[in-house]
């Protein structure tokens, strides 16, 4: 059908005509403030233990379970607001010597500001589309068009492009099809959980159990490393007391160290995203998984402190940027009827990774068992990157609406 004869447009074609502008600038900005209030709770994360464990005197077991509550609220979390977002729109769903409540208390600022600011957030005009909503899609548009200085499409807006069975059938031999887009009485519109039942039909199950190993394992290695920062450059280990650096959790080392290896997510959020539309999805995380091995290995055996603060710093360079490329994937996998349950639940069997991983890096190494905790998270990087190559395609280049 000739839409552009018969005077309609789509969203793609709509979205394409408003361009990237200040409106895409605020969404951003807003989601960002999300991954900034999440990133100051993983790196307080990083030292917050040692400190709660020497003030309420608690044992290596039970600093451990600290930071796996934490993980727990955040798969608790990722899964129910994944499967809220689908049926009810995506719109409803610091200095060393800080006293570290207050450290705490600050890191809560960023998730106010995500309130305050909640009632000039956009609902998504794909989601909208996809329940038939294409007035309040329209609505949403025009905004967008306002605020970028540019005008839509002339015609009227349809909520999708349907195609000849034909076409469905037989696709472009350069250009298969990311999956097979779900039959029109499965993306009618659902409720409760049905949308996370639709993650195992015979379409979607191979992609969402692919999916759950990769952020297993992603999650596992990447919040081990964070952990590991402290209970490396802590300096109270007493099994090589001769590499000892004579931190304790109240001086500046140890939170200049955390704040040392935090900063590698900056350059590994900017190395993903010059691979990723390069090299694609699949091949920028095997690359970037190959390289936090590469410098976790020598981690194997007891190291000096400053070439431990330089290898950990590599590592988490490389894992921000396979989980940050991870977190493109995913949702560019499934249909917009079960886009962000897919992504919601990929990312809490992460946090059950999370969940693992306190009790490898905090309970191991206190145990004298530092090479049996970085092996760990080794094997975990490897699984990883044999699952990448199990995906059957890589989204580079290909629209949303390819899998709507």
């Amino acid at each position: 059908m000739d839409y552009k004869a018969a005077g309609l447009y789509t969203l793609d074609e709509a979205l394409e005509t408003v361009g990237f502008g200040k409106f895409q600038g605020f969404v951003l900005g807003y989601a960002g403030l999300g991954w900034f209030a999440e990133a100051m709770e993983i790196m307080i994360l990083s030292f917050i233990g040692q400190a709660v464990k020497s003030e309420w005197q608690l044992s290596s077991g039970q600093e451990s379970l600290l930071s796996t509550i934490v993980f727990a609220g955040m798969l608790l979390g990722a899964n129910t607001w994944g499967l809220l977002s689908d049926n009810y729109g995506r719109r409803h769903i610091v200095m060393p010597r800080l006293n570290w409540r207050w450290v705490l208390a600050f890191s809560a600022v960023p998730s106010f500001a995500l309130l305050i600011l909640y009632g000039v957030a956009p609902e998504s005009p794909r989601y909208l589309c996809m329940k038939g909503n294409t007035s309040d899609a329209l609505r949403i548009l025009e905004k967008i068009a306002s605020v970028n200085q540019t005008k839509l499409p002339p015609g009227v807006l349809v909520s999708g492009r349907s195609n000849d069975k034909d076409e469905e059938s037989a696709p472009s031999e350069n250009t298969a099809p990311l999956l097979p887009s779900l039959s029109k009485s499965t993306t009618q519109s659902k409720s409760g959980f049905s949308s996370f039942f639709m993650l195992f039909s015979s379409k979607l199950i191979r992609t969402t159990l692919l999916l759950w190993v990769l952020f297993f394992g992603d999650s596992f290695s990447y919040y081990g490393i964070i952990l590991l920062t402290s209970k490396l450059s802590s300096g109270q280990s007493t099994c090589f007391p001769s590499l000892q650096s004579n931190i304790n959790p109240q001086d500046d080392g140890l939170y200049l160290n955390a704040f040392i290896t935090s900063m590698a997510e900056l350059p590994g959020l900017l190395l993903s995203a010059i691979l990723v539309d390069r090299v694609g999805r699949k091949q920028s995380m095997a690359i970037m998984f190959g390289l936090a091995f590469i410098f976790l290995t020598p981690l194997l055996i007891q190291q000096p402190a400053v070439l431990t603060t330089c290898l950990l710093f590599g590592a988490r360079m490389n894992a921000m940027g396979t989980f940050t490329v991870a977190s493109i994937y995913s949702p560019e996998l499934y249909p917009t009827s079960v886009r962000t349950t897919g992504a919601g639940v990929a990312s809490a069997i992460g946090r059950i990774g999370g969940m693992v991983c306190p009790l490898v890096a905090v309970g191991l190494v206190n145990e004298c068992h530092q090479t049996a905790a970085v092996a760990l998270f080794l094997v975990a990087i490897v699984v990883s990157i044999v699952c990448i190559q199990l995906f059957p395609y890589d989204t580079k280049g290909r629209e949303l609406s390819d899998t709507s």
